[in-house]
């Protein structure tokens, strides 16, 4: 017997004749939210078509997430069946958006009507049509417009204003009208997709990361948190830093305390590593009290406000064997066979001051309410942004729910991903929630590798949900390209992060000293102080810290150097030359130009995009270095520079008008 072919299941709509496909931005089919900040306006495109010959419309529809009403924004045609339009967020926290189209048939009739009436055709059917189609509108008008459309539909339909009717017809109180009461009877509409808005300081912002215990004015004294208010708040502020970011402030684990340089003897007094979390003291909701109290935390916390700067806190989910999760919750820790529990690894390195938390447990409900409880009582501490450890080693599913449950109370909570991992787990966590992520900036050194790597970041769909953090060293990582000690390298390694990116940071004491002491055949610095008290001069200045103050002055004078993806590279025909211009809306235009070689002067030619910076091949115009005060007069799209190493190794142009 032969089979009978399934027949295909009918539409719910099957009246509906217009396709709405790939809409940008969509982050995996809708299945995460795209990103924005306060004040951005979110530009939407989608390929939309119908059948025929008909006329349709479509509109961009947007809403908070616990609005009632959607807000409704014409889209307009591009090309190639290609739609857009924009809406602006203003607030902080979840919005919603969409994209419904029709067939206009009161737009086609309008169409039909006005080339028979210049073909000089009689329109007298067209005009009943048209009567129809003001009596749906007067159905759904304002009061004060139904009056009008149905006087306007009483003139349709009466032979003797056909004169009258026709002008009507194609004027513009008729289109006005369609534009505003449009027949949506069989409309097509998208599936509704997420958008969260972050405040500014998601988008824009420089951080200065120390130890707290290592701010002391006195040599070989434990610093705290009323030395940091003295000795580092001031020096942050003048270097024009926005957010002072700490390593784990709580009490430090005995068993197994690494000593200096990671030794796995730890000698009398040495203070241990602040990773090695928990104690008999406490834990994750408890302070070392070396550093102070917690009214002492919080007093910090308003010193920083009250100088323009935010204090981060570091969340290192992991444990010492003190930490009183291990006597409490033992199923919250893989157990070995032979009882013990395992510590950290990542072969060869082994971590046994830190047990990792198995988030397989059994016990996992509790598990994440607890750490939720740790995020939240930070939050009622003051705090709003938290930089996480290695956050790629624990749960996905995890990540997604705990931000999303703290950012329902505290909607400006801002996460930072510290994950020097795999590029689909980095993207994962943006997805997830991580307002910004750190990146592989560290180990892109050449033009290629810098231009490749920015063009991935901001001219790919990661544009929608990975905000960059660029950091030219962290406390655990020294890269090959500063263990040379060059000066230059350090200086444009700098001016690199911090002005590719809207937002970076750098680990500030053993930064601006450009210390290049490394663990031999490591990426990592000798001494460290993960491991050891250091004692800072906090007044130190060198050309690097001058660089640091002027660059950081720059970014926030210039609101083209406050986003990341506005960038645009420069041609110049020097593998040695990298040049990058970024504009901004209100006419603001930087030009950076940068020698890569730390050794030797270079230059060329810099084709700078004219129509970005609105001249033309015949004007002439002013780049102002923002760095050294210089000016010169350029004119036109080629322009040559050149730069000697060893007295300024790049340009920081605000391109202005004669």
């Amino acid at each position: 017997m032969a089979k009978t072919k399934q027949s295909l299941k009918k539409p719910q709509n099957g009246q509906s004749r217009v396709i709405i496909e790939r809409v940008s931005p969509e982050l995996d089919g809708g299945r995460f939210a795209i990103k924005a900040v306060q004040g951005d306006s979110i530009h939407v495109e989608a390929d939309v078509f119908l059948d025929g010959h008909d006329i349709l419309s479509a509109r961009l529809l947007h809403k908070r997430n616990n609005a009632k009403d959607w807000i409704e924004t014409p889209m307009y045609f591009i090309n190639n069946d290609r739609y857009g339009a924009s809406f602006k967020v203003e607030d902080n926290g979840f919005y919603e958006y969409t994209i419904e189209a029709w067939v206009d048939h009161a737009a086609s009739w309008e169409h039909e009507i006005s080339m028979k009436i210049k073909d000089g055709q009689h329109v007298n059917i067209e005009l009943l049509v048209g009567a129809n189609i003001l009596d749906y509108m007067a159905s759904i008008a304002s009061v004060s417009d139904k009056a009008l459309i149905e006087h306007a539909a009483s003139i349709f339909r009466n032979p003797s204003e056909y004169q009258h009717a026709v002008e009507f017809a194609t004027g513009t109180t008729m289109h006005d009208w369609i534009q505003l009461y449009p027949n949506k009877k069989y409309v097509s509409t998208y599936k509704t997709l997420k958008l969260w808005v972050d405040r500014e300081k998601a988008a824009f912002s420089s951080w200065y990361s120390m130890f707290p215990r290592s701010a002391a004015s006195k040599k070989g004294a434990h610093g705290t948190f009323k030395d940091v208010e003295e000795n580092v708040i001031p020096r942050v502020k003048s270097l024009g830093f926005d957010v002072l970011y700490i390593p784990p402030i709580h009490p430090i684990g005995h068993q197994f305390r690494k000593g200096k340089n990671n030794s796995t003897t730890c000698e009398p007094g040495e203070p241990g590593v602040p990773y090695g979390i928990g104690s008999d003291l406490g834990g994750h909701t408890a302070i070392l009290p070396e550093l102070g109290t917690l009214d002492d935390l919080k007093h910090l916390i308003q010193t920083c406000q009250d100088n323009g700067i935010e204090l981060a806190m570091d969340l290192a989910i992991q444990c010492s064997p003190d930490h009183p999760y291990t006597k409490e919750h033992p199923e919250w820790f893989k157990v070995r066979p032979d009882g013990t529990i395992q510590y950290a690894e990542n072969p060869p390195k082994k971590y046994q001051d830190i047990y990792p938390i198995n988030f397989e447990s059994e016990n996992w409900e509790e598990l994440w309410d607890e750490l939720k409880n740790v995020i939240m009582t930070w939050a009622e501490w003051g705090i709003r942004l938290i930089r996480v450890d290695n956050p790629h080693t624990k749960s996905f599913n995890f990540w997604e729910w705990v931000i999303a449950e703290v950012q329902a109370v505290y909607p400006d909570m801002i996460f930072l991903a510290e994950a020097f991992t795999k590029p689909k787990v980095m993207a994962q966590l943006a997805k997830l929630g991580y307002a910004q992520s750190y990146t592989y900036y560290t180990w892109r050194n050449n033009k290629a590798e810098l231009t490749d790597y920015m063009m991935e970041l901001t001219h790919t769909e990661q544009k929608y949900y990975m905000r960059p953090n660029f950091w030219p060293n962290t406390h655990d990582i020294l890269p090959w390209c500063l263990q040379g000690g060059l000066e230059p390298m350090f200086i444009t390694r700098y001016f690199m992060a911090a002005t590719l990116s809207a937002n970076y940071g750098i680990f500030g004491p053993v930064f601006e000293s450009m210390n290049n002491e490394a663990n031999p055949g490591k990426e990592e610095y000798r001494n460290s102080e993960k491991y050891e008290i250091k004692h800072w001069d906090w007044s130190f200045e060198n050309k690097l810290t001058q660089i640091i103050r002027l660059t950081n002055q720059a970014r926030v004078e210039n609101s083209a150097l406050q986003r990341t993806n506005n960038i645009t590279f420069c041609q110049i025909e020097n593998d040695q030359v990298l040049a990058y211009l970024k504009t901004h809306a209100n006419g603001n235009r930087i030009l950076c130009v940068v020698n890569l070689d730390p050794y030797n002067r270079q230059g060329g030619v810099v084709r700078v995009p004219l129509s970005q910076i609105h001249k033309h091949q015949d004007q002439e115009y002013v780049v102002h270095d923002l760095l050294t005060g210089a000016k010169y007069n350029w004119k036109g799209e080629y322009n040559f520079v050149d730069l000697d190493p060893h007295i300024m190794p790049m340009h920081l142009f605000r391109i202005e008008d004669i």
